[in-house]
C-alpha cells in the first residue's frame, strides 16, 4: 500500500484505516495533507478489495480545519482557482464507492467538519466539538459545508451555525442528525471498527449500490430517484451473491458472500 507523508493508512479484512497524521497542528489541512488525501482517495478507489474506509486524526483533533499559517495573498484569482482545483480531495472522496465512516475523535472544525460531512456516516466521541467557524476569519465554508450542513440539519439550524460560527459538541451534533452515534472516548475505535466489520459482512455489490442509489437519489426528484433504485435492485438480481443469501437464509447459515 502506497505510503504518504501526512497520512497513516493501513488495510484489515477489506477495512482500510485512513489517520490524518499532524497531530502537533491538530491535524490542520495543509497543502502535503490535502494533496495525500486526494491521492489516497483516487488509490482506494481503483483497489476492489476496498469495502468501507475510516478515517480519523491523530491525537486530540480530528481535524481543526485549514492551516492558517499557509495564508497569504494570492497572486491572482486564477492562481487561487488552480490551487484549490489541484488539491480538491473532496472530489475525490465523493467518487469513492465504498462507504466512508468518519471516527470524530475531537475537534472537527471549518475545513475538519466538512471533512467529516464529506464522509457516508459520522462517529463522533463524547469529547468531539464540531462547527464551521470560517465567518470568524472572513470567510465562508468552502468545501462543500454552505451546502451538505443544511441536508443534514434544515436550513434554519444551518444558517444559525454557519451565520454565528459557534462549536457543538457531541450531544447537540446527536440530535440535530449531524453524526448518527456518540459513544464514550475510549469507545471510539471498538464502536467504529464494530460498524465497518458490519458493513464488510453484507454482500459487497448490495452495499455499493444501495450507497449509490442514496446518494445519486437525494440529487433527483422522487420518480427518477425511485428508477435509479429500480435499475440497481434489477442488476443485483442477476448476481451469485443474491442466490447466496437465499440459500443461507434457507440453510440457516452466515451467507458467504463473493462480490459476483
Amino acid at each position: 500500500m502506497t505510503t504518504y507523508d501526512t497520512l497513516l493508512v493501513e488495510q484489515r479484512h477489506h477495512v482500510v484505516y485512513v489517520t490524518l497524521n499532524r497531530p502537533t497542528a491538530l491535524n490542520a489541512l495543509n497543502t502535503p495533507l490535502r494533496r495525500d488525501l486526494k491521492q489516497c482517495f483516487t488509490d482506494l478507489q481503483a483497489d476492489p478489495d476496498v469495502r468501507v474506509v475510516v478515517i480519523t486524526g491523530a491525537g486530540r483533533a480530528f481535524c481543526a480545519g485549514a492551516d492558517i499559517k499557509e495564508w497569504r495573498e494570492p497572486t491572482s484569482v486564477v492562481e487561487d482557482r488552480e490551487d484549490r482545483l489541484r488539491l480538491n480531495f473532496w472530489q475525490a472522496m465523493s467518487r469513492c464507492e465504498a462507504p466512508i465512516i468518519a471516527a470524530i475523535n475531537g475537534y472537527a472544525l471549518g475545513g475538519g467538519c466538512e471533512l467529516a460531512m464529506c464522509c457516508d456516516m459520522r462517529v463522533a466521541s463524547d469529547q468531539a466539538h464540531l462547527g464551521l467557524t470560517e465567518v470568524t476569519l472572513g470567510i465562508i465554508p468552502g468545501g462543500g459545508g454552505t451546502q451538505r450542513l443544511p441536508r443534514l440539519v434544515g436550513r434554519g439550524k444551518a444558517l444559525e451555525l454557519i451565520l454565528t460560527g459557534r462549536h457543538i459538541d457531541a450531544p447537540e451534533a446527536l440530535r440535530l442528525g449531524l453524526v448518527e452515534q456518540v459513544v464514550a472516548h475510549d469507545q471510539l475505535k471498538g464502536a467504529v471498527e464494530d460498524l465497518a466489520q458490519t458493513i464488510v459482512s453484507r454482500a459487497p455489490l448490495a452495499v455499493k449500490y444501495a450507497k449509490e442509489a442514496i446518494v445519486r437519489g437525494l440529487e433527483l426528484p422522487l420518480t427518477e430517484g425511485l428508477k435509479v433504485e429500480a435499475e440497481l435492485y434489477t442488476l443485483l438480481r442477476t448476481t451469485e451473491d443474491r442466490m447466496e443469501g437465499a440459500r443461507a437464509f434457507q440453510e440457516k447459515r452466515p451467507p458467504q458472500f463473493k462480490g459476483r
